[in-house]
């Protein structure tokens, strides 16, 4: 029975279980917190009208969402339309296993994690490229032509800021990382802090979300590159939006904001169940906090040119993002 079923294949095939079915809760209480702080930020009545205090709005979107049929336009690509949902919501999910929640609350400890992340990150511009391409129309090409040139922009201050922190530890494993910052968090030192700040920028600009959301730009491109997507198709569109802004601030609090360290006034140190509770809460507090910050900007900001979106990266993060590397290189040196 266990050559058939090895333990390390069971607990893995579990933890991916459990990690599909956190990253389905997390769009779902996401999803009603986004409402709720857009509704007060913006003064709108909908996100309160369904059950008390809006509290049904989200199942009953799921509902009708799980209810609508996904149809297929009649000149798009049938197996491409159908795939890219599917290339935008499981990736994420599958980078979720390397990040550490925990001292021992990790799935797999990958010594190239950091990597890892990155590349099955980076599929997601693959699957909006796939989703407007298949689709057979002008606003979804367009819609899947600027997410392409916008994340191609983006990926390289969020590389750098990223590089930043990896040559200062010497290692792309994630625990190394979480370890490296028991005394102090890499956000509040100087380099550490510019890192964090241009990664944070480009990681709204990774997600799609506004004000730098022209992939979608309803205003100018109906839906851009999810404009025939209805039903499920839709669905996980949503989900991996959702997804990727978890995985997003999820990276940032273990490479910048010390992981699932507590302040140096309340040690998180230990392996047991209770020191593994705190650390995890920790961990979510910070990550949590994150997207909060993604929402209140989204619902806060205009959306920018497209434009203004390339020059602000070009002429303005690539710049920082280098000079700040080359100090951090130059200081460990030293």
């Amino acid at each position: 029975m266990t050559d058939l079923f090895p333990p390390d294949l069971i607990r893995l095939i579990v933890s991916f279980v459990i990690v599909v079915a956190f990253a389905f809760t997390n769009a779902a209480v996401l999803v009603l917190v986004e409402r709720k702080i857009c509704g007060h930020i913006q003064r709108r009545p909908g996100p309160f009208e369904v059950g008390p205090h809006g509290l049904l709005q989200t199942a009953v979107d799921g509902v009708k969402l799980m209810a609508k049929q996904m149809l297929v336009p009649r000149n798009a690509d049938a197996g491409l339309f159908r795939a890219a949902p599917i290339l935008s919501f499981v990736p994420p999910i599958a980078a979720l296993i390397v990040v550490p929640f925990a001292r021992l609350l990790q799935v797999r400890d990958l010594d190239i994690g950091v990597l890892f992340i990155l590349s099955l990150a980076a599929v997601n511009v693959l699957a909006i490229l796939v989703a407007g391409w298949s689709s057979a129309n002008k606003y979804s090409l367009f819609g899947a032509i600027r997410a392409v040139a916008q994340n191609v922009a983006y990926e390289i201050p969020l590389l750098l800021s990223l590089l930043t922190i990896v040559i200062w530890v010497g290692s792309f494993r994630m625990s190394d990382i979480v370890a490296a910052q028991g005394g102090f968090w890499f956000a509040f030192t100087p380099m550490g802090f510019v890192a964090f700040l241009v990664y944070f920028i480009c990681g709204i600009a990774e997600t799609n979300r506004a004000p730098f959301d022209l992939p979608e730009a309803e205003s100018e491109l109906t839906a851009g590159f999810h404009t025939e997507y209805a039903g499920m198709g839709f669905g996980l569109f949503f989900l991996g939006e959702y997804t990727n802004m978890l995985l997003v601030s999820a990276i940032a609090t273990t490479l910048f904001l010390g992981g699932w360290n507590g302040p140096a006034f309340l040690t998180t140190a230990g392996t047991g169940f209770w020191a593994t509770v705190i650390q995890t809460l920790w961990f979510l507090a910070k990550v949590y906090g994150l997207i909060v910050v993604m929402i209140w900007v989204r619902w806060t900001y205009p959306r920018v040119r497209f434009d203004q979106l390339l020059n602000f990266c070009w002429k303005i993060l690539i710049p920082i993002s280098m000079a700040n590397l080359a100090v951090t290189a130059v200081w460990l040196k030293l």
